[in-house]
């Protein structure tokens, strides 16, 4: 997998509100960035300008990627919300995009990533039955079984408890930098974005 850098530039609005003017980033290639702030400077924003979910965003500027290939199939994202589906169990919400794609012999796959956010116990329950914290790591096994060369993750660890959220961030991380992804994360958390960027 070959992850590229990204950049961007510009303005947003939303509405009439300016979420952020003259904005200038760029994401190195393979590695961890954060973006570490308060609520409503425009971390998210910026999240979903780069995914392509901005249809409520007006920008005026450019994102681009090292290799200028198109970002589109090339992207993971974990929003703030777990966004599972209550008819799936755990392993059928983290399997849903190969489902969709019907791609076929993922669930090796699937059991790993369960299992490296410690919920193998779980894989069969429904998201009902789970606490907060649990769902937002089925959300991130999810976001891991797309296996994307780009990983945007909006405070994927806020949900869980001090000693679980530093073993797991600092296991994702790994997993993911020996994989060479270009990953970007939202945090308001300042000992995390030290620990993970």
């Amino acid at each position: 997998m070959i992850s590229p850098s990204l950049t961007i530039k510009g303005d947003a609005h939303i509405g009439s509100q300016l979420i952020f003017k003259a904005a200038c980033l760029e994401i190195p290639a393979g590695g961890w960035t954060c973006l570490l702030g308060r609520s409503g400077v425009g971390k998210t924003t910026i999240l979903k300008l780069i995914a392509g979910l901005d249809e409520h965003i007006s920008f005026t500027g450019d994102i681009s990627s090292s290799d200028a290939m198109p970002l589109a199939g090339r992207i993971a994202l974990m929003s703030q919300t777990d966004n599972l589906l209550p008819w799936l169990s755990v392993r059928g919400n983290v399997m849903l995009g190969s489902r969709m794609r019907r791609e076929h012999g993922q669930s090796d796959q699937a059991d790993a990533l369960i299992e490296r956010v410690g919920l193998t116990e779980f894989s069969d329950r429904k998201p009902h039955t789970l606490s907060g914290g649990m769902r937002q790591r089925v959300a991130l096994a999810r976001t891991l079984m797309e296996d994307r060369p780009i990983m945007l993750l909006d405070e994927p660890f806020s949900g869980l408890d001090e000693e679980l959220r530093t073993s797991l961030a600092a296991e994702i991380r790994q997993l993911l930098k020996a994989q060479g992804v270009t990953a970007l994360l939202v945090t308001h958390d300042q000992h995390e974005a030290f620990a993970m960027a």
